[in-house]
């Protein structure tokens, strides 16, 4: 005699009202997102709310303004109100593009940011090498003599170079023997002056964040290549740069953004763009329309230009960010 039993199974997967309510094969309808802890998407957003008002507020309001008076006539007698503020559209930008000095002001000002940055880059590789050859010691000295350097003032240190390349009190030309011989008065000069502050106050930036980097490097591999006879240039071109590719592009990019727009060095050890204005840069440029001139759409066209420029390198900057992401 065969007494039935029950017994209780699981449904089949896929099967219909398995437990969820929804025909079988049907993927269940999507909702709001929602975090496992039961927060909507729109939760960070709530929380980054107070500083993105403020960043508009401190951001946005001021490039709306210096793009709207770009586009007007806004000189002396429109900022006291003797005279009323008429547009011209474009007109400030084609005086602009139509000033021979404009265009050699640009051409110095990249080939001026361009040479701070190889400096900068290589200096500060080099620095971060070292630090890696040296005791705790010396290595502790020379990073903080560095961090020293890089958080001075601008203004302060630009002042304390223009003391000691000074042609009457400065101890450089006593040292070299220059005598008199004036840095700021020749164009190139001044220049180079100026480049020497930037990378004294720049390169402990790429020193640290490089040396944070090599430190990061399994050691097995720098002492297989050592052992293999290669040499110091070799291994950082063959092993180091290509390992340290990623920080590199971080470094290279914000240097290009801050020496794009220097502004204090320049001013202050050129005494405001040097004799005829040979040592200007855009944005000494910029205030001397603006400020000096009372031109001020040129000096805010001036503004817009540089920050379209700025803005593709920033660009370019957060494409690689994020391919490098996808990378890792």
């Amino acid at each position: 005699m065969t007494t039935p039993t029950t017994a209780l199974q699981a449904p089949a997967p896929g099967a219909a009202g398995a437990g969820t309510g929804t025909p079988a094969g049907r993927p269940p309808r999507r909702g709001r997102s929602v975090s496992p802890k039961g927060h909507s998407g729109w939760t960070p957003w709530l929380y980054l709310l107070p500083a993105l008002v403020l960043l508009a507020g401190l951001l946005v309001y001021p490039i709306y303004q210096l793009g709207l008076i770009s586009f007007l006539e806004y000189t002396q007698a429109q900022v006291s109100g003797g005279e009323p503020t008429t547009f011209k559209g474009f007109d400030n930008y084609a005086t602009l593009f139509n000033d021979s000095q404009f265009w050699q002001v640009l051409l110095a000002t990249v080939l001026f940011a361009a040479a701070c940055v190889v400096s900068t880059l290589v200096v500060g590789c080099a620095m971060a090498v070292l630090l890696t050859r040296i005791r705790a010691l010396p290595r502790l000295a020379l990073m903080m003599a560095a961090l020293g350097a890089w958080a001075t003032p601008a203004i302060t240190g630009s002042t304390v170079w223009v003391f000691l390349f000074d042609p009457d009190f400065g101890p450089v030309n006593k040292v070299l023997g220059l005598g008199d011989f004036s840095w700021t008065y020749g164009r190139y000069s001044a220049f180079a002056l100026v480049l020497l502050e930037v990378l004294w106050c720049s390169f402990p930036f790429v020193m640290v964040t490089v040396y944070a980097g090599i430190r990061a490097i399994p050691t097995e591999v720098l002492e297989a290549a050592s052992l293999d006879g290669a040499s110091q240039w070799r291994i950082w071109r063959t092993i180091m740069a290509p390992m340290l590719k990623p920080i590199l592009i971080v470094v290279t990019i914000q240097s290009i953004i801050w020496d794009f727009k220097v502004f204090t060095q320049i001013y202050v050890m050129t005494n405001g763009g040097g004799i005829a204005g040979q040592n200007l840069v855009l944005n000494v440029y910029a205030y001397q329309k603006a400020f000096a001139s009372s031109q001020y759409s040129l000096g805010s066209a001036i503004g817009v230009v540089m920050l379209v420029i700025l803005l593709a390198v920033t660009l370019v900057y957060l494409r690689l960010v994020r391919r490098q992401g996808e990378e890792l």
